[in-house]
Order: structure tokens, then sequence, then C-alpha cells
């Protein structure tokens, strides 16, 4: 067993939460391959968002700063969840400290920057420190599933991809004004959600070659400013001074993939959808759907039997799909669970990687930065398509993932 890992979150948001929770229990997944995990500190510049998360998931101390945590010669695994246009300057910094970096994802809010990251996390790796981004949806059990049945034959070739990430955190015209709705074309919804529509698209139907008929709206052009900070899409009070808005509430496009063609859609207005990411896919043998709202199940389509008595079932989740077997508390049949445990599959996978377990007795690894630059082309894409009357845009070819085929 190597020496311990000391870690770190900077952020202490929505997100930054789900990852503090995620490494407190990485090391309780599966078999005890890991070191010892030290939870070290949560980073914020908001003190008292900081210490209450410190407190809450037990890590020992809050920094208000991340050059306190790129010095601090206790932390070796750092995950960066913070706006998007700060990640570039606190990846850097971290990588050229000697500190793994697990980001969100996008990985910037500029492709710009998104390339010169990467380029410092493939210097970084030379001198054996990681830089990585999450995929999150990548872990999820039916989405991995479902990738089983389109590889495994059983689905067969995709022929057609449908999705939609609805949300509802900016339907309201009162939500306050945040970093969420400032930046250019392409870094509203489709950069938040959009992002995670197109790599799980890819992630089942392969490549995107190019993108058509992209489309941004702006729905609600005015927002007030907080009158104290926010957290996440909390609904605080508000002032009588408003804002522009900047970006996009609404986008859609369509993708040419490369065994078929897909439409997406993507929204943060869409009442009564709180957190909908949904899909189907449309294969050789039969069809797949997801429902992010019922993370369990799976519905199934396949050409068997008669016509007249075929149709959609419902298939429940359990220990012979991805992920669950040995990596929930309690991992027999219909036993529920959903987005929040991805977290902790994904911190796993980064602390197994960073502990240097082989890939064969490894989760998936976490997505590149490489990766993470092919994401934001595909957003890039789409804004640019939207820009000249949604003209069809290519995509140039995609690196190879790292991402082992196996999964537990």
């Amino acid at each position: 067993m190597s020496k311990p890992l000391g870690v770190a979150v900077i952020g202490a948001g929505m997100a930054g939460k789900a990852h503090a929770a995620a490494y407190r229990t990485a090391s309780t997944l599966y078999r005890p391959t890991l070191p010892e995990i030290r939870l070290v500190s949560i980073g914020d510049v908001n003190a008292e968002f900081g210490q209450a998360a410190a407190t809450r998931f037990g890590y020992a101390r809050h920094d208000p700063s991340w050059q306190a945590i790129a010095e601090a010669d206790d932390i070796d695994v750092v995950s960066v969840v913070i706006a998007n246009s700060l990640h570039r300057e606190v990846v850097e910094g971290l990588l050229a400290a000697g500190k793994h970096v697990l980001c969100e994802k996008p990985l910037s809010d500029s492709l710009g920057d998104a390339r010169a990251m990467a380029d410092a996390a493939r210097a970084a790796e030379e001198r054996g420190v990681l830089g990585r981004i999450g995929f999150t949806f990548r872990r999820t059990p039916g989405i991995a599933a479902i990738r089983q049945l389109i590889q495994d034959g059983t689905l067969g070739r995709p022929l057609h991809f449908s999705g939609r990430y609805w949300t509802d955190y900016g339907c309201s015209p009162e939500a306050p004004m945040s970093w969420r709705y400032k930046g250019g074309p392409g870094s509203g919804a489709l950069a938040d959600v959009g992002s995670h529509l197109a790599y799980v698209g890819e992630f089942l139907c392969s490549d995107i070659q190019s993108v058509s008929g992209g489309q941004l709206s702006t729905a609600i052009a005015q927002r007030p400013l907080p009158l104290g900070a926010v957290m996440g899409h909390d609904h605080a009070a508000v002032s009588d001074r408003f804002e522009p808005v900047e970006n996009d509430d609404v986008a859609s496009f369509s993708a040419e993939f490369a065994s078929c063609i897909g439409s997406l859609s993507v929204s943060r207005v869409a009442a009564g959808h709180a957190n909908s990411l949904m899909f189907e896919v449309f294969c050789e043998n039969g069809a797949a759907v997801f429902d992010q709202r019922r993370p369990a199940e799976i519905g199934l389509f396949l050409h068997e039997g008669p016509y007249a008595q075929n149709g959609y079932r419902q298939v429940i989740l359990g220990p012979d799909h991805p992920y669950i077997a040995g990596g929930l508390a309690m991992d027999a049949p219909s036993v529920g669970f959903g987005q929040n445990d991805a977290f902790g599959y994904q911190a796993r996978a980064f602390l197994e990687e960073v502990a240097g377990l082989s890939e064969a007795e490894s989760l998936p690894r976490c997505a590149s930065f490489d990766e993470g630059v092919r994401n934001m082309e595909i957003l890039d894409a789409v804004a640019a398509s939207a820009a000249d009357a949604g003209r069809r845009v290519e995509v140039g070819s995609a690196p190879k993932p790292t991402a082992a085929a196996v999964v537990r």
C-alpha cells in the first residue's frame, strides 16, 4: 500500500459538495485497494461556505485561496469545482505545484484556454502529475449498461440518437444573477448541461463529426442582482438592480455521429424539469431509453417475437450491471441509487489512477484534458453554427479515450 493521499476540493458550492462527499466515500467502494485517503481541505473564498462544507464532510480545514492549497505539503489530489472562467489559472497553478487535478466540466469558458490547459496537463503528466476531467455521467450505471448493450452487439450499431437535458434553475425571472449567466455565446445552458449531453452522445454513438442547425436563445434578458452570496442554483434574496444576461438559456443542434445522426436539446428554463437528462438511442437490433429522474432503470426494446406483442420493457438495474456490484453498501437487486453515486465512482477512479493501480484492477479512467478540449470543440461548433444561420460545422477527430472498456 502506497503512502496516504491528501485530498482537497476547491469550491464549496453545489457540485463542490458532491466532490467532497465523493472522496469521503471513495475508499469504501469495492475492495480496499486504495491507500489511506486523508480529507484535508475545502478551499473557497467565502469562508462561511468553505468552513461549513469542511465541517459537514469531515475535512480538516478550510483554506481561503487556491494558492494556499497549491503550497500545502499535506495535499496531493485536488478537485477544481468553481466558475468556468477561473479554471485555467487555478488548474495550471496546481499542476505546476505537483498536485493531481480533477477538473469539473466544461474545461474552461474558452476554447483557447482549454487547449492551453491540455498542453499544461500533458507536460505535467510527463512529470507524473495527472490532470483529468470527470464526465460524471459516464459513471451512471444505466448509461454504461446501454453502452455495453451497443458494444456487445445486443443492440448493435446506433441508427439515431435523440437526447435532451432540461433543467429549470433559471426558469424564474427572479432567479439571481450569477457567473452562470455571464460569458459569450454557448457559455450558458449549452456549456452547463449541453457539455454533459454531448459526451453522453459520443459515449454511445461514437465521435460527432459535424453539427448543424445550431440555435441559441436567451429567454430571460436580465436578472436581478443578489443581496448576498449565492451558492449553486439557490434562489436567494435579490435587489431591485438588474444586469443583462449574456448567454443562452436554451440551445439545440443536430449532430452527425460516425454511424448515425442525432438531435440534442438543452435548457435551463424548462419549468417542471429540475434535472432531466433523457435520451433514446435507436439501433439495428432495438432501442434503449434512459431518464435521469428514474436512474435505477432503463427501458429496453429488442426485435424479438411477433411485432404485435413487442414493446419497451423495464429493466431494473442491479449487481449484473456496471458499477453496482461491490460499489454500493447494499448492492442487492432493486436497491436505489442516483447521480450522487456517480461522483463517488468518479472519485474512486481518479484516486485509483493517482495511486498507481493498473487499469485491469481499476474502474475506467477519468477522461483526459484532451477529451475535455474535444467536448469544448463540439460546443464551439454549435455556437458557430448558431451564429451563421445553422450552417454545418465540422468537428475535429477525437482523441483516444483514457477510459478503459471494462467496468465492475
